[in-house]
C-alpha cells in the first residue's frame, strides 16, 4: 500500500519535518531500505545509519534533524514502529463461514461472520463469536465460549468449558484445559485426583505457540487481560495471572501460584507451587522462585533472592577462584597445607 509521509504523522499524531508528500510504499530497517521504504530510530547509532541508508523518511521520537530524509517525529519510535506496521502489512482477511470439512456439533453456535477453516471441530455447546478465526484443524471443546475477534491458529486445542475473551490471539500447537497434574499416594500407587475445574482467558491475551495451560482441579485457572505469554510456557492448574503480565519462553509455573499485575519474567523462569507474586515484579531469566515476592521487587538467581543480594552473591561467586589461591598461599606459608580437613 502507498502512504505520504503525512498520511503515516497523521495516523501517529507525529509531525513531518520536510516534504509530507514523499511518498512512502514499505516498512524495513535501515540495513536492508530501499526507495520508498519508511524506517525508524530511536538512538544516535540507528539514525547515523537510517540517514545513509535508501529510506525515503524516517521514523524518530527525539530531536533530531537531517537536511538529507524527511523526518516523521512522534513522541516514541519504537511504539510508533508497532502501530505503523499493520498499515503496510495488514492481516490477511477471512471470510466468514464454515469450512465443508469442519465438523460443527447441532448445538453449537456460530456466528456467521466468524470463520471456520478446513478440519475444525466444534463439540456440543461450544458459543464462537463475531469475527471470531478458526484456522485450519482446530478443536473446541464442550460449551467453550469465545467472545467476538478470538484467533486460533492450526492445531489450538481448546478443551471442554473454556472461556475466553475478546481479541485473544493463541497460536499453533497449543493446549488450553487439559488436565493439572494432580496425584495422591495410595496403596503404592499415583490415584487420579479428577481435575473439574476451567480456563478464563480475558480480552486481548496472545499467547505463543505449544504452550500448555492446564484447568484448574476446582475452580479457574486465570489469565487476565492484556497478558502476553511466549512459546513453550507451562501453566499448571488453579494458577492465576494477573494483567498485563510479560511470561517469556519456557516459562513454567506450579499449581496454585498467583501473579499480580504488570509481571515481568524473563526466559525459563521457574516458580514453585501456592506462591503469591505481587504487582509488578521483575524475575530475572532461569530464577527459580521459591518464595513470595512483595510488590514492585527485581529477584534474580536460583534459589532466586532480590537483585541486590543477588548481585553481591554473583560478584562473590567470581572471586573464589582467586580467594581458594590465596588460603592455599596462607596455608603453605604457615605449614597447615597437609593437615586433613575435617
Amino acid at each position: 500500500m502507498k502512504f505520504t509521509a503525512a498520511d503515516i504523522a497523521r495516523h501517529l499524531g507525529g509531525e513531518v519535518l520536510g516534504d509530507g508528500s514523499v511518498a512512502l510504499t514499505g516498512f524495513a530497517t535501515a540495513d536492508a531500505a530501499g526507495a520508498g521504504d519508511l524506517t525508524f530510530a530511536e538512538n544516535d547509532d540507528y539514525f547515523a545509519r537510517a540517514e545513509q541508508s535508501a529510506a525515503a523518511a524516517i521514523l524518530v521520537s527525539a530531536a533530531f534533524n537531517s537536511t538529507k530524509k524527511v523526518l516523521i517525529r512522534v513522541p516514541d519510535a519504537r511504539v510508533g514502529f508497532a502501530k505503523v506496521l499493520p498499515l503496510f502489512f495488514p492481516e490477511p482477511a477471512f471470510a466468514g463461514g464454515v469450512h465443508p470439512s469442519a465438523v460443527v456439533a447441532s448445538s453449537a453456535s456460530v456466528d456467521p461472520t466468524a470463520h471456520i477453516g478446513p478440519l475444525c471441530v466444534i463439540a456440543e455447546g461450544a458459543e464462537i463469536g463475531p469475527g471470531c478465526v478458526l484456522e485450519n484443524s482446530v478443536s473446541v471443546g464442550r460449551d467453550c465460549q469465545l467472545a467476538a475477534e478470538v484467533r486460533l491458529f492450526p492445531h489450538v486445542t481448546i478443551y471442554p468449558r473454556t472461556r475466553i475473551g475478546q481479541r485473544v490471539r493463541i497460536h499453533a500447537g497449543t493446549v488450553v484445559g487439559a488436565d493439572g497434574f494432580g496425584y495422591v499416594f495410595d496403596q503404592g500407587r499415583h490415584l487420579k485426583v479428577p481435575q473439574i475445574g476451567i480456563v478464563i482467558i480475558h480480552d486481548d491475551v496472545e499467547i505463543g505457540a505449544n504452550v500448555t495451560i492446564d484447568r484448574g482441579a476446582l475452580g479457574a485457572t486465570v489469565i487476565g487481560k492484556g497478558t502476553k505469554i511466549d512459546n513453550l510456557v507451562q501453566l499448571a492448574h488453579n494458577v492465576t495471572i494477573g494483567e498485563h503480565c510479560i511470561l517469556c519462553g519456557q516459562v513454567g509455573i506450579a499449581g496454585s501460584v498467583r501473579v499480580g499485575n504488570y509481571v515481568t519474567m524473563a526466559g525459563q523462569v521457574g516458580l514453585a507451587g501456592h506462591l503469591q507474586i505481587g504487582n509488578q515484579v521483575t524475575i530475572g531469566a532461569q530464577a527459580g522462585v521459591m518464595n513470595n515476592i512483595p510488590d514492585g521487587e527485581k529477584w534474580l538467581g536460583a534459589p532466586a533472592q532480590p537483585d541486590r543480594q543477588m548481585k553481591r552473591t554473583f560478584i562473590a561467586l567470581q572471586r573464589l577462584p582467586e580467594l581458594s589461591q590465596r588460603v592455599r598461599a596462607l596455608e603453605k606459608r604457615v605449614g597447615t597445607e597437609d593437615i586433613p580437613k575435617e
